[in-house]
Order: structure tokens, then C-alpha cells, then sequence
């Protein structure tokens, strides 16, 4: 692929895309509104679970299908960086407390029945006392039973930043760091033969505008507001825990709050649950860290002495189906353009199948990719065609 592309943002998508382009051949020029440690970026705070069948109690069966499909891709992507990135594919454990029995029953009900309806899928195993301690030990004493979750894993989120911010400089990248950039402007200049927005909330405005063609007619503007992107907040707190040793993610029904605990290398914990329709990003709340740390806490007693290392609140971009989205334009005198948005909280789980798709879409226009999974592909509609809509 010898061309020349633009991607605006430098998240986890617009990192995975530029770094395949080059890798391809081709001239990248990477623009971003913040630095290289993508602190602004929901990819640095995220669990970075990669758990298709446990997230399908939450999400559709497109999604889940994204989700297995990139677990091997993780492996490929990760295999030909120049760093090591911690990844684990040791399944998913699920507990619950003994008053939350039937919460348990009903969760395990709809993860059997969207077994069946997917083939994809590796049923659960439900797992006693005996069983249970032979695969998380340490934490046989507090609960009786569990399912687990097998074929699911989990990668070191700020490990993999790391490692494409340092692979974009070996292909050299053409990273331009604290730059704010607007892609339709980029579309019209420098030559490019595709501009790729992967800002994220970043392309709010820009996303929530595409469709809407000099108001022509009604079916434009319900087309935008249909597709309306907004942020969901997330709270997730990360622990230093040398006393406490989950062997792989971990998480805990709840009625009102279920829990998620994922363990990185060095004893480092993320812990997550909250998610709140709102784009406020200001630090966690109280009520949000007392709920957290004390589940935590009914999990594995080693937790009291853990030290809390950061508390980090962050907006996922989402759109109102909470799924995700690739929208393309394709003109004869500008630049090709490429939107892709709506990851919300399956960013980690569903991004080389993502990526995947956008790279066949740069290269022959159609992706039999994301007709097979699902993915949503959307090309503006011309200006004629919406006229003929009238």
C-alpha cells in the first residue's frame, strides 16, 4: 500500500491504524490534540478485558462476534511489535455472594442461552468449592462456587500505548504531537489519498453534522440524530496489591454495581464498574470509590492493605446503539474520509476486528470482514440521492 493517509487521533484505534498502514508501505501523517502518553485518551485508564462471552449479557450478538474473532488477532498484533506486551488469555472467573444467589442463576441463564445461540461461544463452567480452588486459590475461603469463563482474556492497556507509540517512531510515523486538526480540512490538501478520524468524542460535532445536508429534508436530520455521539463515564481505580494474587480477571454480580478486577504484572489490580450517562470528567466521587473499594475488599481480604495508586475517570465514546460505526465518504475532488466511532466500552475487545475492517474498506472499498461480523458501514448519501428522497 504505497499512499498517502492521514489519521486524526492517537488512541488506540488511530495508533493500531497508523502502525498498519506503515507497516504496509505507506506515508502516515498522525495528528493528535494531546501528547504521546495519551493521557486524554479512554485507552489509558480502560480494564483492557478482552471477554466477548461475558459481555454478551450487555451487548449484541455483533459485538460478541468482534470480540471473539480479535482475540487471536490481539496475539498477531502483539507478536509483531518490537516491545512485549503483557497478554493473557486464562478465561474470565465470575463470583457472587451468597445473597446474590439468584442474580448468579439468572446471569448464567442468559450466558447459556447465548451459547446456544452462538456457536462462537465456549459454553461456562460452573464450578464448586474444589473446583474453584484449583484455579483461583486464594479466594476458595470466601465464596462456595463460580463460573468460569473459558477462552477470555486481557492485555496491559498502557503497555500497548507504549509499545505503538514506540513502533509509530521505528516505521516512522509522522507524529504530530499537541496539533489540533480538522480531517475535512486535511481532506482537501496535502494530497492525501484517505483521511481517517479516530478522535473519538473529539468528532463529536464533526459526527453528529455528517448527515446533516443543508437540511435538503427531514431524512437527513434523523439520520444525525439517530447517530448522535456522546460520552459515557467511567471510574476505575487502580491498585498496587503485593498481598492479593488473582491469576486472571475477575468479576462480581451485584445488584447495583458489578464489579470488575483485572490483574496486570507487579501486583497491579484495575478496578472498575461505574458507568454513568454523563460527559463529566471531573475526579471519581466519593459514593463510586467506597462502593469499589469495598467490593474489592469481599473479594479478597488482601485488598485492605493494597495502596491506591491513581483514581482516573474518563468518557467512552458511544453512540446511541452503543455500537459501533465506520462512516465513509468518498468524493472525486477531495480525499477520501473515514469516520470510525462508537467503540463505548469494548474498545480493547473489538479493535483489530475493527481495524481489520477499515484496512479493507482503504483498500477495496467493500469489507467482507465486517459484513460477516456485522459491523455497521455507513457511506454518506450524495446530495442527489437525498434530493430524490423528497
Amino acid at each position: 500500500m504505497n499512499s498517502k493517509f492521514a489519521i486524526v487521533g492517537a488512541g488506540l484505534i488511530g495508533r493500531l491504524l497508523a502502525v498498519a498502514l506503515a507497516q504496509r508501505g505507506a506515508h502516515v501523517d498522525l495528528f493528535e490534540i494531546g501528547g504521546p502518553e495519551a493521557l486524554e485518551s479512554p485507552a489509558r485508564i480502560a480494564a483492557a478485558m478482552l471477554a466477548p462471552l461475558a459481555e454478551s449479557t450487555i451487548t449484541e450478538n455483533n459485538v460478541v462476534n468482534m470480540g471473539v474473532y480479535s482475540l487471536p488477532r490481539w496475539k498477531k498484533i502483539i507478536g509483531e511489535l518490537s516491545t512485549p506486551v503483557y497478554f493473557q488469555q486464562d478465561g474470565t472467573l465470575i463470583l457472587w455472594h451468597h445473597q446474590d444467589t439468584s442474580d448468579a442463576e439468572r446471569f448464567a441463564a442468559h450466558l447459556k442461552k447465548n451459547c446456544a445461540a452462538n456457536n462462537l461461544l465456549s459454553a461456562p463452567q460452573h464450578l464448586d468449592r474444589i473446583a474453584l480452588h484449583s484455579i483461583e486459590p486464594n479466594i476458595a475461603n470466601r465464596f462456595t462456587q463460580g463460573l468460569y469463563l473459558p477462552n477470555e482474556g486481557q492485555l496491559d492497556n498502557r503497555q500497548l500505548l507504549a509499545a505503538l507509540l514506540l513502533e509509530l517512531d521505528i516505521l516512522k510515523v509522522n507524529c504530530h504531537w499537541h496539533t489540533s486538526a480538522e480531517p475535512e480540512q486535511l481532506q482537501i490538501t496535502n494530497g492525501y489519498r484517505w483521511v481517517i478520524d479516530c478522535r473519538g468524542l473529539g468528532a463529536k460535532a464533526a459526527w453528529q453534522s455528517q448527515h446533516e445536508l443543508s437540511d435538503l429534508s427531514s431524512l437527513s436530520t434523523n439520520l444525525a440524530q439517530s447517530n448522535s455521539l456522546r460520552g459515557v463515564r467511567g471510574e476505575v481505580i487502580r491498585l498496587h496489591a503485593p498481598k492479593v494474587n488473582l491469576r486472571r480477571p475477575t468479576r462480581l454480580i451485584h445488584p447495583r454495581y458489578p464489579i470488575y478486577i483485572a490483574p496486570k504484572e507487579h501486583d497491579i489490580y484495575v478496578v472498575g464498574a461505574t458507568e454513568i450517562e454523563s460527559e463529566d470528567l471531573s475526579e471519581m466521587s466519593v459514593r463510586s470509590a467506597m462502593e469499589l473499594l469495598s467490593a474489592v475488599y469481599t473479594v479478597h481480604s488482601g485488598f485492605a492493605e493494597a495502596r491506591i495508586l491513581e483514581m482516573a475517570t474518563q468518557c467512552r465514546p458511544t453512540l446511541k446503539d452503543n455500537l459501533p460505526e465506520i462512516r465513509v465518504k468518498k468524493t472525486i475532488n477531495t480525499s477520501g474520509l473515514m469516520m470510525i466511532n462508537g467503540l463505548y466500552r469494548h474498545g480493547f475487545m473489538i479493535s483489530p476486528a475493527i481495524l481489520d475492517c477499515a484496512l479493507e474498506l482503504l483498500e477495496n472499498a467493500e469489507s467482507k470482514t465486517a459484513l460477516d461480523l456485522g459491523l455497521s458501514i455507513q457511506r454518506e448519501p450524495s446530495l442527489e440521492r437525498l434530493s430524490a428522497c423528497v
